[in-house]
């Protein structure tokens, strides 16, 4: 319904206001877009793949840590890391006046490093926030991968590098696929990085445009050119593996034993791994608890913060609680029927996931329109009063977007589930004349409950993280903590939105940690939960 409507807002469009845009706004955008995807591409294959390599197939100090430490910064949205790392390279912070120090500067006129706000600072920050999507997808399957393999290739003559050019990476090429193309789908869909770093992307135009323009119908039309790159990605990332598939001679095949370094070989391991996590989570977490804590002390609970942790906590846990529900009743229904064709909601249902926030918010602003004016129309006739905006003047809207953008995940995570739990358990119920409510509520439910709980712990966090969407749909004088991290950051206050961004932080550490648990033991059921069903193939 939402890409339907929003077809019909760029049809309203006037044609005065589109060669406008396609002279000077789409050319710079496309390109900014272009070169954003391509960089941050690059840098989640080269460091996710490198690091899931070094910790699978080798030994070397601290690897266990590094292990699950890799996938911190999942846990910070990239609109935050953007946000810490402009305060801490900004002329007058930490980071350039300790340089100065060192070298004898005495103002920021004599020295000064290269301006962050760019596009190249812009494809650093989010390359280190996006690897784990490479990382966590690649590990999974260089863990499933049989240590036979590798072996007939090293009697063959093959170095360990040869190994693994030749043999590990050519098979592990549709996990570097799906994971680079949530990377991409994360990074199209940011807004906040993107402008505190200056780079125009189409998320950035079409928010300009509806936002500082007043021109609902042209965001409406970069929307729909958004929603064609996305669907471009999708096509070409499913193409590219249409023939691939694996064959295994044995059933148990043997699992990789890590080769031990030794000397300078082990600590440049250690390194590669380690400078990830300080630079895509370490140092940004550490100043925003410096800056807060400092911040706290000198002007108490920062004023806002505390009905924004309310308004997020209590929208994520309405959104959670609908997506869970809607995710268990969808697979529930695939899981009993006997029809193929039983999966397709499922599938269909899952697409949103790939809609970008922006693209989805505007695309919600009609439906929920005609409601609210209808809704209006009959209470005026029978009551007299005007109810106002039901949905779109309350938390509904968001609610909506937020189970129609992250039902993918509920879904993902409860197949997972499911999987486990063989079908054996429901004939046996059913033949001793269990009905299907019951088998549901006195076998599903109680083996299904991590799966329940995991994948509502990652559908809370996202919602908390959620920024375009928020942006876009929240009612007005309503600030969430991401919407408020971004109000301090654009003002360029950015101590001030210090306690929000480590809130979000913190919240986002739970699933992380519950994740990198699951996922040194059962790696299938976590790359199934983590990854969203459209692209987990």
């Amino acid at each position: 319904m939402p890409v339907v409507a929003l077809a019909a807002i760029a049809a309203q469009g006037s044609g005065d206001l589109w060669p406008h845009l396609a002279r000077y706004v789409m050319p710079q955008a496309l390109a900014d877009t272009a070169i954003l995807l391509a960089g941050v591409g690059l840098i989640v294959v080269v460091i996710g793949t490198g690091t899931a390599w070094l910790v699978t197939a080798f030994e070397f100090p601290f690897r266990r840590w590094l292990d699950w430490l890799l996938l911190l910064p999942l846990a910070i949205p990239t609109y935050i890391i953007a946000f810490a790392y402009l305060d801490m390279l900004h002329p007058l912070g930490p980071v350039q006046g300790a340089i100065r120090a060192m070298l004898g500067y005495a103002s920021p006129r004599d020295f000064r490093l290269p301006d962050i706000r760019s596009t190249l600072g812009c494809i650093v920050v989010l390359g280190l926030v996006l690897y784990p999507y490479v990382y966590l997808s690649v590990r999974a399957l260089f863990l499933m991968q049989s240590a036979c393999l590798l072996d007939v290739s090293r009697t063959l003559g093959q170095s360990r590098a040869g190994a693994f050019w030749r043999v590990a990476l050519p098979m592990a090429r549709p996990a570097v696929a799906v994971g680079a193309s949530l990377a991409l789908m994360e990074a199209l869909n940011d807004v906040g990085a993107a402008e505190f770093l200056g780079v125009r992307t189409l998320t950035v135009s079409v928010y300009s445009t509806w936002i500082n323009r007043s021109s609902l119908a042209g965001a409406a039309q970069i929307a729909l050119l958004m929603l064609a790159v996305v669907t471009a990605m999708v096509a070409i990332e499913r193409h590219a593996r249409r023939r691939q598939a694996y064959a295994a001679s044995a059933q148990r095949a043997r699992r990789l034993s890590p080769h031990r370094l030794a000397g300078w070989r082990a600590g440049a391991a250690t390194v590669a791994c380690a400078l990830p996590v300080l630079l895509g989570f370490g140092l940004p977490a550490l100043h925003l608890a410096v800056t807060a804590l400092r911040r706290f002390g000198a002007t108490g609970w920062q004023a806002g913060t505390g009905p924004a942790l309310v308004t997020t906590v209590s929208l994520s846990l309405v959104a959670t609680a609908v997506i869970v529900i809607l995710a268990g009743m969808t697979v529930y229904a695939h899981r009993g029927a006997s029809r193929p064709s039983a999966a397709w909601p499922a599938r269909i249902a899952s697409i949103g996931y790939a809609v970008p926030g922006t693209v989805l918010a505007i695309g919600l602003l009609t439906p929920l329109a005609m409601v609210d004016n209808a809704v209006d129309a009959l209470v005026r006739a029978t009551l007299g009063l005007s109810p106002g905006l039901v949905l779109s003047g309350t938390g509904i809207a968001l609610v909506y977007a937020y189970a129609a953008r992250f039902l993918a995940i509920g879904i993902g995570g409860i197949e997972a589930g499911f999987q486990r739990i063989p079908a054996s358990l429901d004939h046996a119920a059913r033949a001793l004349g269990e009905t299907r409510a019951g088998v549901a509520r006195q076998i599903h439910l109680p083996l299904l409950r991590p799966a329940l709980v995991s994948a509502g712990l990652l559908v809370f966090v996202d919602c908390m993280k959620e920024l375009p969407a928020t942006l876009l749909l929240r009612p007005l004088n309503v600030e969430t903590l991401a919407t408020l991290v971004y109000a301090q950051a654009s003002r360029g206050t950015y101590e001030d939105g210090a306690l929000a961004a480590l809130l979000i932080v913190a919240a986002g550490l739970v699933p992380v940690l519950l994740l990198s648990r699951v996922s040194r033991g059962e790696p299938e059921p976590v790359l199934a939960a983590a990854l969203p069903d459209p692209v987990r193939t």
